[in-house]
């Protein structure tokens, strides 16, 4: 291994250096906040998603209720898409409050 390129390392070249670094921390943090604006974003649309299946089964279940339609196949398959929606908006909901559990049982 050449080290002999770390000898010409001065002051100048660490300032450089340090402004650099400087500079690419401000960006992480500004892109950290778009990731959770990009996260939040996600999440507010699955949730939507969620609802509107949910909302499309329940109008399913009053149409065959009503006797307005005798086709359960649609009824099946809406109940079925707002079941697995559901569970996996429950599923996200548990892990992201496993995750905020531990990170207020962390000792500073």
């Amino acid at each position: 291994m050449d080290i002999t390129s770390l000898y010409s390392v001065g002051s100048a070249d660490m300032a450089k250096t340090a402004a650099n670094t400087a500079i690419s921390q401000e960006r992480s943090s500004e892109t950290n906040s778009s990731n959770f604006g990009s996260v939040l974003n996600t999440a507010m649309s699955n949730i939507n998603t969620t609802n509107g299946y949910l909302s499309d089964a329940e109008d399913e279940e009053v149409k065959w209720s009503l006797g307005e339609t005798n086709n359960t196949h649609d009824l099946t398959i809406a109940l079925g898409k707002a079941s697995t929606a559901l569970q996996y908006t429950v599923a996200v909901r548990d892990k992201l409050l496993d995750a905020y559990k531990e990170l207020m049982q962390i000792q500073i």
